[in-house]
């Protein structure tokens, strides 16, 4: 396959150290091999070229003040990856890990996710470097101010929508809306995770977690099989984790595992749900606190973990859902995982699983929901709160609810009838990069080069 390793070659001189984002380009290249060898258009057409490279990257300095009186400079970035589908629509991430790679990986997953909802969305990221944790409200709020005293250029409600990813909650959002709306004196749906009160929708902070435990139960009642009485090992403590941790309950599945950055908790009767919103939504503080307050849990700190491993997918466990960040389940990972026999991994984050991992999970043989297939549902119930907005509705939580149900039907339907038809059953790696990439490449051919 010279295409894949010429085009890798060439990210690597144009867009140096860039590491994450090659392992996005080379999962989703490898998948296509069966199409490109099929259709010609595709590389007559130069699709693979300009599909592997943003329509527009935006840097910027986010020069702020903290409570101390003192400048602190953040870098901030937008990715506008691409727009034939719709509007760019895609998160931003406040974590000291971003930059320019990240963002570029996020943004070119976030193309093929957004194709495979269905609905008419683009694909972009953005972020900065900011770290939240430990900052004082006032500190958050200023530099929120600041980032959007940039971005508002560069986005609009048939522009660039964003939203929140790590680190940017609604709080967030409330504050970069409000900044947003004074530069602007423009009440518009230019952001989605809004606060109930001002354009938001019901169901959106669920959603990305429900959505991946729809996508689960997609997967299994496929092979006559259901969630109910599986055990189920959660990784992430954020917005995502908590509510695949409540929808996997409404399936009469017991989740048993969650983690954060200080480590993870393992308890075998069942994760609390009430205690783990409590601590991480409300008090905003450590899984270490969790473990304090519920008898019989197991928490290990993550200098316990040996070098290179996440030790809460050592935990025998039915069902695995990772939901935290990128590569955190590896190829070591994978194997204690089915060797204590996980039949299903379903993941919540964006690229969780590194490619080693991947490939023992489809040599293996088992129930896997690739990210952008699997969370696809936080995106589409976004899209959803940009339709409310534009018609000036809100809709009930059972309206968007059932939506959200109806969509995450249609990925699982799409990229498993894609594999199928490629000759690669319960592949859906491929059935969802090849059906997500058909779809923008198609409108790519027919909107000319631009």
């Amino acid at each position: 396959m010279p295409y894949v390793a010429d085009t890798i070659a060439h990210l690597n001189r144009t867009s140096p150290a860039q590491h994450e984002f090659y392992q996005a380009c080379e999962e989703v290249l490898l998948s296509l091999r069966p199409l490109l060898d099929n259709d010609p258009k595709y590389r007559k057409y130069g699709i693979i070229d300009r599909i592997v490279e943003p329509e527009r990257q935006i840097m910027f300095r986010v020069a702020w003040v903290d409570d101390r009186g003192q400048v602190q400079v953040n870098k901030g970035y937008r990715v506008q990856f691409n727009s034939a589908l719709g509007p760019y629509k895609g998160g931003i991430r406040f974590h000291p890990s971003v930059n320019a790679g990240i963002i570029k990986f996020l943004g070119f997953e976030q193309i093929f996710k957004n194709a495979l909802t269905g609905l008419a969305i683009g694909g972009g990221k953005g972020g900065s470097n900011f770290d939240p944790k430990g900052k004082s409200e006032q500190e958050i709020m200023r530099f929120c101010q600041a980032f959007m005293n940039e971005l508002y250029r560069h986005v609009g409600a048939t522009v660039d929508v964003p939203a929140g990813d790590i680190g940017v909650g609604a709080r967030e959002i409330g504050y970069m809306y409000g900044q947003y709306k004074k530069l602007t004196g423009s009440y518009e749906g230019v952001l989605t995770g809004k606060g109930l009160k001002w354009g938001g929708s019901l169901g959106r902070k669920e959603a990305t977690g429900y959505g991946t435990v729809y996508f689960a139960d997609n997967m299994l009642r496929d092979i006559g099989e259901s969630l109910e009485g599986k055990q189920c090992a959660v990784s992430g403590a954020g917005n995502v984790a908590i509510y695949t941790v409540e929808k996997l309950y409404h399936f009469g599945a017991k989740p048993i595992t969650v983690s954060d950055s200080s480590g993870f908790v393992h308890d075998p009767a069942g994760i609390d749900l009430a205690l783990l919103k409590q601590v991480k939504e409300v008090e905003r503080t450590s899984l270490a606190e969790y473990a304090k307050r519920r008898g019989g849990v197991r928490f290990v700190p993550v200098s316990d973990y040996p070098a290179g491993r996440n030790l809460v997918w050592s935990v025998p466990c039915d069902a695995a859902f990772p939901s935290a960040t990128q590569n955190e389940l590896n190829g070591e990972d994978a194997k204690e995982l089915l060797k204590n026999g996980c039949t299903l991994v379903a993941e919540g984050a964006n690229m969780p699983s590194t490619q080693e991992a991947v490939e023992a999970f489809l040599a293996a043989n088992i129930l896997y929901g690739p990210g952008k297939a699997a969370n696809a549902g936080g995106v589409a119930t976004s899209q959803l709160e940009m339709a409310q907005n534009a018609s000036m509705q809100q809709w009930t939580f059972e309206e968007v609810d059932s939506k959200l149900q109806r969509i995450m039907a249609g990925i699982y339907q799409s990229a498993s009838e894609t594999a199928r038809e490629f000759g690669a059953e319960r592949n859906l790696v491929l059935g969802a990069n090849i059906a997500g990439f058909r779809k923008v490449a198609d409108a790519m051919i027919e909107q000319g080069v631009v």
